[in-house]
């Protein structure tokens, strides 16, 4: 008779990128759509399909934002994207003739490596995958190998917009997205940075925008029990209290400039001795007959051990340095050497000196996982869970290693009858939670609440999405039922420049300085677009005389910003369900 594991684990891998196709190409626009692809979402593909052909089951979670998902499947992506990883090969060959002329073997010989990774990627991209990597995911997940997970629309944040409209359709667009790509209902959904907001009454948080006096809002869960999903993920200072740890201050300079201005007033939440980040839990602020909604917290141990730069994996100095690279060209040729080590300190990266480290990484983070669950099944009796949630672009575009090492953990999970490796829904159906709790407001960002998101950088952008939404709404209500295509055809051109505006991105990027003015730009050209529109749509609806101009510029934007063609202006001009 075997043995009972001690519990169970899953990887919740959360891929994302805002839109960016012929929204600008280097460095920030459509090669950074394909950089992450060439980097993150074909390697990790390549290790999920490695697994599953070698007889290992990976039973991971994959969350694919549906503004992701839009952009692999779009045929721009799947035209440019073999293009650029030619440029990338063309660059490593060019690389390796410059190095060989200065007597740099070593270099050139790193070149060559990067010559044949990009041309893996290329043929496994043209010849393994038909140019279909959503495909592919849908196919792991059919096979029951993994479950693919939906978001918010546009990777909205939803705990700052404005109405609970607003929310309800960057639910319900993220929904019906997955269901067009995927063929069925999604069972999970990944809150945009984690952002979670209870029910209670709330009111603007900008000096001067509607609405000013509170309004009772629903809680986060309530619009998607109303959807019928059926579990998010948390950060564990949300259940657990405690300091909020965020996940990004490590990664961008500018984040810990911006933290000192909130630092002071921050305080920790007070530790919950009666709540574990090892168990699911149900829950509902709402009145009692709707359904709760099961939530998983991330597990703060195995955590700091994938996600901190320096104190995590990726930091070992072995790895490849993610930050210098060699121009022309971008290809990076040196390792981390230390987590302080300045740009010019760098030594040249050694593969040779890599497989070990990973095997060592590896059975530390399995070992990790193991004590865990093990001190938690001594503690209380019961098989754990836990739940290991990461940006999935860390693997392989920020930690190149990534890949490989993810393969070593899900193989040795496999292998140790000890742990159990599940997909959130596999975990819900054997563990089933019976707590019904509540939760506060917060999210994964430094301090646990929306300062990352909301702060004096961009403080401007939500008067922009604030005053867009009151406008679409208004227009929604009026207009959503009129017969004419038309005025249709603009109203649902509209509200998709509305969710690209509502796109969280946008703030990130402006408070972390990673991409502030390709951000800023961004924002104020969705804003400007959809001001444009809105204009035609009641010109239209009210049966004025538009300028011809007006519809050729609707041809231009539905052509460059083609997405959601499932979108219903419905969903904006009425809340289902509004709270009582």
């Amino acid at each position: 008779m075997s043995t009972p594991p001690l519990g169970s684990f899953t990887f919740i891998l959360h891929a994302h990128l805002p839109y960016v196709l012929a929204h600008g190409r280097w460095p920030h626009g459509m090669d950074w759509l394909c950089e992450c692809a060439a980097e993150s979402y074909l390697p990790v593909l390549d290790t999920l399909n490695r697994l599953v052909d070698e007889g290992y089951s990976p039973r991971l979670t994959l969350g694919l934002t549906p503004i992701l998902t839009e952009q692999l499947a779009d045929e721009g992506f799947k035209h440019e994207f073999p293009s650029y990883l030619q440029k990338r090969i063309d660059d490593a060959v060019a690389n390796r003739k410059e190095f060989e002329a200065q007597g740099s073997t070593h270099l050139a010989e790193l070149a060559s490596m990067w010559q044949a990774f990009f041309s893996s990627m290329l043929d496994r991209f043209l010849h393994h995958y038909q140019r279909d990597l959503v495909g592919a995911f849908r196919r792991l997940q059919e096979a029951g190998h993994i479950e693919v997970i939906t978001s918010a629309a546009t990777h909205g944040y939803l705990p700052l917009l404005g109405s609970d409209i607003s929310v309800q359709a960057q639910v319900k667009q993220g929904i019906a997205s997955y269901r067009r790509h995927f063929g069925c209902a999604p069972r999970g959904f990944w809150l945009p940075e984690c952002g979670y907001r209870p029910r209670y009454f709330w009111a603007s948080p900008i000096p001067g925008a509607e609405p000013a006096q509170p309004q009772l809002r629903k809680g986060i869960e309530e619009f998607l029990s109303e959807q019928g999903i059926e579990y998010f993920v948390i950060d564990s200072h949300l259940l657990m209290g405690g300091e909020a740890v965020g996940v990004y201050l490590d990664r961008f300079e500018a984040l810990s400039t911006l933290w000192r201005q909130f630092a002071s007033q921050y305080q920790p939440g007070p530790l919950s001795a009666d709540k574990s980040p090892y168990r699911a839990y149900l829950v509902s602020a709402a009145p009692a007959g709707q359904q709760p909604v099961a939530v998983f917290t991330r597990d703060p141990d195995t955590g700091v051990q994938v996600w901190s730069g320096e104190h995590g994996y990726p930091g070992d100095g072995w790895y490849l340095d993610f930050h210098k690279k060699h121009y022309p060209g971008g290809h990076r040729y040196w390792r981390v050497t230390s987590s302080k080590s300045d740009l010019a300190e760098k030594w040249e990266y050694e593969p040779e000196r890599v497989h070990d480290r990973i095997l060592e990484n590896a059975g530390h983070f399995k070992q990790v996982v193991k004590d865990v669950l093990g001190h938690f099944h001594q503690v209380t009796g019961e098989q754990g869970i836990v739940v290991a949630p990461y940006d999935a672009e860390l693997f392989g575009h920020w930690w190149f290693e990534g890949p490989t090492w993810l393969y070593w953990v899900l193989r040795w999970m496999n292998e140790d009858p000890a742990l159990r490796p599940v997909t959130c829904s596999q975990h819900l159906a054997l563990q089933p939670p019976s707590t019904v709790i509540t939760l506060p407001e917060g999210s994964w960002g430094q301090g646990g609440f929306h300062w990352i998101w909301l702060n004096d950088w961009t403080t401007w952008t939500w008067k922009h999405v604030y005053q867009a939404e009151a406008e679409y709404q208004d227009l929604c209500r009026r207009f959503a039922p009129h017969p004419d295509p038309q005025l249709q055809a603009v109203l649902k051109q509209a509200g998709r420049e509305l969710l690209l505006l509502e796109s969280s991105d946008w703030q990130f990027l402006i408070s972390t300085w990673s991409a502030r003015d390709y951000a800023e730009l961004r924002c104020a050209e969705h804003f400007h677009i959809f001001q444009r529109l809105a204009g035609l749509a009641r010109a239209l609806g009210e049966g004025r005389s538009v300028d011809p101009g007006e519809l050729a510029f609707l041809g231009t934007v539905q052509e460059r910003d083609r997405v959601f063609p499932d979108l219903e202006p419905a969903w904006f001009s009425q809340l289902d369900h509004p709270p009582q």
